[in-house]
């Protein structure tokens, strides 16, 4: 288990997250929700080893971390698989990351076009392929499934759900309906201005 306790970060002089306690069981998914602002970006970036907490601790954090960020994150004159490609080790071939692609719902045309020709949902599709590919234990997904038409989410949330099986999850969503789907355990980030009476919130 991933167990953060009393995590302070600070970010442009202002309190960003404030004593947060969390809990993320091994295998299991945590989706974390509140309003634009409370943090659910950061507390994601310190699980990946992205920002540095004034206080507080994470423990149990251990193994290789996989990501989908709120940015894509692809290089642009780089088709799909080769985007996908080049996180992965060399034993990873193009047919097994194609067949990934094809299961999150990208079609064959848009396989070997550059993904800056993509549209916003494939080039999505490309960023999740990358995470659940990478031999990871734990996955964070920052609004993986933002441009993503309501036609083909269905299959993409249960692809999501078939590959993080057995992989230690945390989701920062707006979408509760999303979070319940991926059978997560949900939990409401607030402000970090709102405290209880100890001065610490609790997630």
């Amino acid at each position: 288990m991933i167990a953060v306790r009393g995590l302070t970060v600070h970010l442009g002089g202002h309190t960003v997250l404030d004593g947060v306690d969390l809990d993320l069981p091994d295998g299991g998914v945590v989706a974390v929700t509140g309003p634009n602002g409370c943090g659910k970006t950061t507390l994601g970036r310190v699980l990946l080893g992205l920002v540095e907490p004034a206080d507080g601790s994470v423990r149990g954090l251990g193994g290789a971390r996989a990501a989908v960020f709120q940015e894509d994150r692809l290089c642009e004159h780089l088709d799909a698989v080769a985007n996908v490609r080049l996180v992965l080790p060399h034993d990873v071939g193009a047919a097994e990351v194609t067949a990934e692609l094809r299961a999150l719902g990208l079609t064959a045309d848009a396989l070997g076009r550059p993904v800056r020709d993509l549209s916003g949902g494939q080039r999505r599709r490309v960023a999740i392929a990358r995470a659940l590919l990478a031999e990871a234990d734990l996955v964070v997904l920052d609004e993986p499934f933002t441009g993503i038409d309501a036609a083909g989410r269905d299959q993409v949330l249960a692809r999501v759900a078939q590959s993080c099986a057995g992989r230690t999850v945390l989701l920062i969503t707006h979408d509760q309906d999303d979070a319940l789907r991926l059978g997560a355990t949900v939990v409401d980030l607030p402000r970090a201005q709102a405290s209880d009476d100890d001065g610490r919130r609790r997630a």
